[in-house]
C-alpha cells in the first residue's frame, strides 16, 4: 500500500499547482543561472519534504498506537471510508462546521512567516519557504495523512508522506519554469480525475482491512503492515 502515496501525489499535483503554484512562481531563485536555479528549487522541495516527514512522524506515531491496540484491520477499514467521505462530501459541508477555526492563529503565523522569507535570497530562506508551505492546510494532504496513519508504523508513516511529496515535485518544479505549460482543458481533465484516484486508494484500504485473502491487495493475515510477533531465539 505504500506505493499509493507516490501515485496519489503525482496525480494530485495539478491541485497543488492551483493551491501552492503561486508560491512556487514567486520563489526568489536566480533566473539567469540555470544550475543555481535547479539547486534552489531542490532546496525549496527539501523543505516541503521535511514538513511532510514531520507530519508523517506524528501521524505514524498515532497509527502505531492504534496498531498496538490491536485494531489494525478496523483501522484500515476506517481510513478507507474516511478517504472516500472527504472526497464525496461537498467542501461547503465541511466549511459549515469550520473544523480549522482553532488553527487560524497558527495558520496566520505561518503565512506571515512565509511572506517574510520571500524578501530574502538565501538557501536557508528557500528551505524555510518549502517547510512552511508544507504545513499549510490542504485537503489532499489530509487524505495522504490517513494513509500515513494506516501504515501503523512511525518509519512507514514518514516514508508514506515523503513519497506523497515526491509525487508532487515534478509538476511543482515545472511551474517555476513555465507558468502556462498546460492547457486549461488538460488541467480540468486531471482535476476531475483526482477524486476518482483518491476514492480508488480508499477502496484499496477497505479491501486491505477486509482480509479477503487476495495477495498484496487484501491479505488474510491480521497483521497487515508490520510483523506481529518478534523473532526470539
Amino acid at each position: 500500500m505504500i506505493y499509493t502515496a507516490f501515485i496519489f501525489g503525482l496525480i494530485s499535483s495539478l491541485h497543488c499547482i492551483g493551491m501552492c503554484g503561486p508560491i512556487a512562481m514567486m520563489l526568489p531563485v536566480d533566473r539567469n543561472n540555470s544550475a543555481k536555479k535547479v539547486l534552489q528549487i531542490l532546496t525549496y522541495h527539501s523543505g516541503r519534504l521535511t514538513a511532510y516527514a514531520l507530519i508523517g512522524f506524528l501521524f505514524g506515531l498515532l497509527g502505531k498506537g492504534l496498531f498496538l491496540a490491536g485494531i489494525q484491520q478496523e483501522l484500515s477499514l476506517f481510513i478507507g471510508i474516511m478517504m472516500i467521505l472527504i472526497i464525496v462530501i461537498p467542501e461547503r459541508t465541511f466549511a459549515k462546521y469550520n473544523f480549522s477555526k482553532p488553527l487560524y492563529r497558527i495558520i496566520s503565523y505561518v503565512k506571515t512567516a512565509l511572506g517574510s522569507q520571500f524578501k530574502k535570497r538565501s538557501y536557508s530562506s528557500l528551505f524555510t519557504i518549502g517547510l512552511l508551505n508544507g504545513f499549510l492546510p490542504c485537503g489532499l494532504v489530509y487524505v495522504a495523512l490517513f494513509g500515513a496513519i494506516a501504515m501503523q508504523s512511525v518509519s512507514l508513516g514518514i516514508f508514506y508522506m515523503i513519497l506523497f511529496g515526491l509525487g508532487t515535485v515534478p509538476m511543482m518544479s515545472s511551474v517555476v519554469y513555465v507558468n502556462s505549460f498546460l492547457t486549461i482543458s488538460f488541467r480540468s481533465k486531471i482535476q476531475k480525475a483526482i477524486p476518482y484516484v483518491a476514492i480508488l486508494i480508499g477502496i484499496l484500504f477497505i479491501f486491505r482491512g477486509l482480509g479477503l485473502g487476495i495477495p498484496y491487495v487484501s491479505p488474510s493475515n491480521l497483521n497487515l503492515f508490520v510483523q506481529q510477533q518478534p523473532n526470539c531465539h
